[in-house]
């Protein structure tokens, strides 16, 4: 389960554990794997990057992902899904019907911010909404004794924010775009900004000040980072 992810291009965040930094907009994807299932956060921005990252998945771990969580509806972190047939899809409580409904939405995000029309077209054809959503939170188990919690955190950075908890040495927080490295948090049209302090609240609570902490976009963080960049979107928002 431990080859060397970084012949890939990974970074192994622990056991049978690894992120991507996807080229373009240095969007995360995430596999956690147990002895039974195993769980892709998130999936690209078209679907010749989820079939990429698929085929990874399979040569790192010789199987195929059972599931895939996705953190929030922006093109960037769902458009390669349908690259993944027969993985259960999980996402927060009401973004099923955004994406079943919003493939249009989807199609002018991803072309406006650089994907071709040619792929947008391709990947919002076939666009993948979640067979389970998580109202508050969902146990995996993912077998031999690893399971994983789902939470939703949000409205925050998006009306559905979905942020993952891998209990372990060390205890890792996939977090989405709720947390960025790379660059500033974006607050688009569907932020919500009033709530993010509190997501990003939960966030701490749910992986402590040891944890590993994985962003939407740059570099693993810590729990101060993170409590920073939660001070900060308080003070620039108003709220406490």
């Amino acid at each position: 389960m431990d080859v060397s992810w970084e012949e890939f291009g990974w970074e192994r965040l622990g056991h049978g554990m690894g992120r991507r930094r996807l080229p373009g907009w240095d969007a995360t994807v995430a596999l956690v794997a147990g002895e039974e299932g195993v769980l892709l956060y998130d999936t690209g921005s078209t679907l010749r990057e989820g079939a990429e990252v698929r085929a990874q998945a399979q040569a790192l771990l010789g199987r195929k992902v059972t599931h895939i969580a996705l953190s929030h509806p922006h093109f960037d972190h769902v458009l390669g899904t349908a690259a993944f047939s027969g993985a259960q899809v999980y996402g927060a409580v009401g973004m099923a019907g955004l994406l079943t409904s919003g493939a249009d939405a989807l199609y002018a995000s991803a072309v406006r911010h650089g994907v071709s029309e040619h792929d947008a077209a391709e990947a919002t054809g076939v666009v993948v909404a979640p067979h389970h959503e998580v109202c508050s939170e969902w146990t995996l188990d993912l077998g031999g004794g690893r399971q994983v919690l789902l939470a939703n955190v949000g409205p925050a950075h998006s009306g559905h924010d979905l942020a993952v908890l891998v209990p372990g040495s060390p205890t890792v927080v996939l977090c989405g775009d709720l947390v960025e490295e790379s660059g500033e948090p974006q607050a688009g049209r569907d932020a919500v900004p009033s709530r993010w302090p509190a997501a990003l609240d939960r966030l701490l609570e749910l992986g402590g000040e040891d944890a590993v902490y994985v962003p939407g976009h740059g570099a693993v963080v810590d729990a101060a980072f993170v409590r920073g960049q939660r001070d900060r979107l308080a003070a620039l928002f108003g709220v406490s």
